[in-house]
């Protein structure tokens, strides 16, 4: 057996394609809009747990468009919080967090965990497809790379339309945009409720992938989304917005990669937590890092140069 074989790599590609969902919502609010939503944990769990009783009801396909909706409902008040009534981002978010634990338990019926087993998911509808093996096999990661292309292209749409361009000059600035005669309280709100559409859609996505949903799923989540979009923003850098885009794809399925090779060399599922940090803090300090080793090659260079003609003066001195 090889260190990472097909099975372990088409897994992990598969949760990264699911969890890029939930860096992209960070990517919209955080990177777009500039306002930090800590609502994320629990907005994933709900989306989840709608799904699931959804799901569990004999309607997958009709618990995407309603999970995504309760994420909307998620950024509706956390947006409702910080532009109507002056709550800070941060806190606004925490609140709303903490507030969903409850209605997430709502929702599961007061259940901490809900099993999908035995019952269809839109995986195991599309793998039906075809009897082969190989599609058996491969069609959840042809499903979630055809969601998330498509995905990609209407956020990438939608951010050059006049509503996704205004909510990015609100992010850039927002006095410049309320000069504009653009209320910057109506762009946050549509910006959050869009990022949170996303966070209920993927926890639907991993409710239905994992045939179970549990009160405590989300929890983490907000780091894995971030490392997962610092390692894509490292990759892209400043460049063109599709880039940006499908590279945060690209880092969150990196970021699950690199949890794979933990698991493959045993690191201990306690340590994950110190590996995503891990992972974030050197894909924050890569850019400065690159840096710092190209001063320091130009300074010896430079040095290097100066006493080439320092010693070259030296000998015409003694010819």
């Amino acid at each position: 057996m090889g260190f990472l074989t097909a099975g372990i790599v088409r897994t992990a590609l598969e949760v990264g394609l699911i969890y890029s969902l939930v860096a992209l919502s960070l990517f919209m609010s955080f990177s777009i809009l500039n306002v930090c939503d800590l609502s994320t944990d629990g907005c994933y769990t709900l989306g989840c747990a709608v799904g699931a009783v959804v799901t569990i009801a004999g309607h997958p396909l009709l618990a995407i468009p309603l999970a995504m909706g309760a994420g909307v409902c998620s950024g509706f008040v956390t947006a409702t919080l910080q532009t109507r009534f002056g709550v800070q981002s941060i806190l606004a978010g925490i609140i709303v967090n903490t507030g969903l634990y409850t209605i997430n338990l709502a929702v599961m019926g007061f259940s901490s965990n809900v099993s999908i087993f035995g019952t269809d998911t839109i995986f195991s509808m599309f793998g039906s497809l075809s009897p082969s093996d190989f599609w058996h096999d491969w069609s959840s990661l042809i499903l979630l790379f055809v969601i998330l292309t498509l995905l990609c292209l209407i956020i990438r749409w939608f951010l050059s339309t006049r509503l996704g361009l205004s909510i990015r000059a609100t992010g850039d600035s927002m006095a410049m945009v309320r000069a504009s005669s653009i209320n910057p309280a109506v762009m946050i709100t549509a910006g959050l409720c869009l990022s949170n559409s996303l966070t209920g859609l993927a926890g639907c996505l991993i409710g239905q992938y994992n045939k179970t949903c549990d009160i405590n799923l989300g929890t983490g989540m907000v780091t894995v989304a971030l490392a997962s979009l610092v390692i894509g923003e490292t990759i892209s850098g400043r460049r063109r917005m599709t880039l940006r885009i499908f590279c945060v794809v690209l880092g969150s399925c990196l970021y699950r990669m690199i949890i794979s090779i933990a698991l493959r060399l045993n690191v201990p599922t306690e340590a994950f937590k110190l590996v995503s940090a891990v992972i974030v803090c050197v894909a924050i300090a890569a850019p400065e890092a690159r840096k710092m080793v190209g001063f320091h090659a130009r300074k010896a260079a430079a040095v290097y140069t100066r006493r080439k003609v320092v010693r070259g003066g030296e000998k015409d001195a003694e010819n």
